[in-house]
Parts: C-alpha cells; sequence; structure tokens
C-alpha cells in the first residue's frame, strides 16, 4: 500500500511541473524557445549548429507589422512562418539558408504578422501548409 501512494503522490506531483512551451502547427507539435525580447530576437539561432526536428524558435512581437528576417549567422536552413494576430498563417519563406557574407538576402512577410516561427528547413512542405492555417500556442 505504501508503494502504491509514493506512485500515485508522484503521478500527481508530475503533472504539476511546467511543461516546455510549444505550438501546434497542422496537428503537429513543436516544443519552443521564446524570443520576447529585442535581445532574444536580434540573436534568433544564429551560430547554432542543430536544433531538433520538433523544435524550434517563437518570435513574439507586440503587435502587427511587416516583418522581415535574414540568416546572417544561423547555420541550419529554416523555414519561417508568418501570423497574424489572429494566428493564421499569412505566409511562409521556405528553406532559407544560411548566409556568411555582409549582405544577406531578406525574407520578409507577405502580410503583417504579430508571431514568427522558425523551424526547420523542409517542415513547410512537410506539414502541406497553406495561408490561413492556424497556430495553436501553449505557452503557459
Amino acid at each position: 500500500m505504501r508503494h502504491f501512494l509514493i506512485l500515485v503522490t508522484i503521478l500527481i506531483c508530475s503533472s504539476c511541473i511546467a511543461q516546455d512551451p510549444y505550438v501546434v502547427l497542422k496537428g503537429e507539435p513543436f516544443t519552443v524557445e521564446l524570443a520576447e525580447t529585442r535581445e532574444k530576437q536580434a540573436l534568433g539561432l544564429m551560430f547554432r549548429d542543430s536544433m531538433p526536428e520538433d523544435h524550434g524558435m517563437l518570435f513574439v512581437f507586440p503587435g502587427e507589422a511587416r516583418r522581415s528576417f535574414w540568416m546572417k549567422n544561423t547555420r541550419i536552413p529554416l523555414d519561417i512562418f508568418y501570423f497574424d494576430e489572429n494566428l493564421a498563417l499569412v505566409s511562409v519563406a521556405e528553406n532559407a539558408v544560411p548566409c556568411r557574407t555582409r549582405q544577406c538576402p531578406a525574407y520578409p512577410s507577405k502580410a503583417p504578422a504579430k508571431f514568427v516561427l522558425e523551424l526547420n528547413a523542409g517542415k513547410a512542405a512537410e506539414l502541406d501548409v497553406r495561408a490561413g492555417d492556424l497556430l495553436e500556442l501553449h505557452l503557459d
């Protein structure tokens, strides 16, 4: 009986532990690192050699605006997803490649965006995303 009570206690307490933030796109969950400050947004995924397939970075901005990202000092190719304030996909820049030169190409949104999600390159095609697809946020 004592072991049973310990097991029940562990199960109850494990549900109290905070889960990492994640998003769901087209039914697929992705653990995300949040870029909510100017400093984190400026650094983004620079200088990283890899990222797990089920991970990404979510940029959260205070309001909607046209957004533009570049890949300077980013070592892994990415898909960059732009979402409006209603979490609807407005555009995606597929296979944004690393840039090691002074002038890197920009990857702008096609419409104002409040949220930007970076995932490993190829995810947009794999998920068959379309404009209007909704992003689910689970940030608490």
